[in-house]
């Protein structure tokens, strides 16, 4: 697979959001993203203007995470969050499903909770996070159908924050084969290395979501790879 640094930066949604982030962090961050051409950051919701705001002027853009990480509050939360992370400067969104309807075998409430998402969204990308560790293989069609007949831009697959929160070559493909060749999926969960990169990419993934940690670990295995190549 013959794929360029500036492909592997274009996939990268590098996050930053442990309860514990300070303004202070938000800046370096900032700073990170600007020095190392990234392309995307996520920072929780609280932050984003001063993401924004730090990253005036340059080509990185700053994505919110919506009912992070439980997915378990009202549509009309959601929906409020949004529209003031959208209002702060935030280019996409990363919304949580409403897990406990998608267990209820409600759909249409599932899906209702994302729609009223993506329309507040304007046509801003919205990826529907469905949190795979704790679905079935039914659950996760289900979830990325429902994402994908929403208007979802992308279905992601875990938000990082569950146990064993682990994107699986087997999820992202059967993601991928749900949704079709044009919709995003996003593989999210511990793809630290370049060899877990490109299964995932491999598998259908074209966009991943990882720290800056991992994103560096990637960037250093294809400058490996490269080099003993030639």
């Amino acid at each position: 697979m013959a794929i360029s640094r500036e492909d592997i930066l274009q996939m990268f949604d590098v996050a930053l959001l442990r309860p514990t982030t300070t303004a202070a962090d938000v800046e370096d961050f900032a700073k990170a993203a600007q020095a190392e051409h990234l392309r995307q950051i996520c920072v929780n919701t609280v932050h984003i203007a001063r993401a924004v705001a730090a990253l005036k002027g340059t080509a990185v853009k700053v994505v919110a995470p919506i009912g992070f990480p439980l997915g378990a509050t009202k549509t009309e939360v959601k929906v409020y969050e949004a529209e003031h992370a959208l209002t702060d400067g935030a280019a996409e969104l990363d919304m949580v499903l409403n897990l406990g309807a998608l267990f209820d075998g409600d759909l249409q409430t599932t899906k209702a909770d994302i729609q009223a998402v993506v329309r507040v969204a304007s046509g801003r990308p919205v990826k529907v996070i469905i949190e795979t560790p704790l679905l079935t293989d039914e659950q996760k069609a289900n979830a990325a159908r429902l994402a994908q007949e929403a208007g979802a831009a992308f279905v992601k697959t875990c938000t990082g924050f569950s146990p064993e929160p682990l994107a699986l070559f087997e999820d992202v493909r059967l993601i991928r084969q749900v949704v079709g060749p044009t919709m995003g999926v996003k593989a999210s969960g511990r793809v630290g290395s370049y060899l877990r990169f490109k299964a995932m990419l491999e598998a259908g993934a074209n966009r991943i979501g990882l720290s800056l940690e991992q994103a560096r670990a990637i960037l250093n295995g294809w400058e490996d790879q490269r080099h003993n190549a030639s």
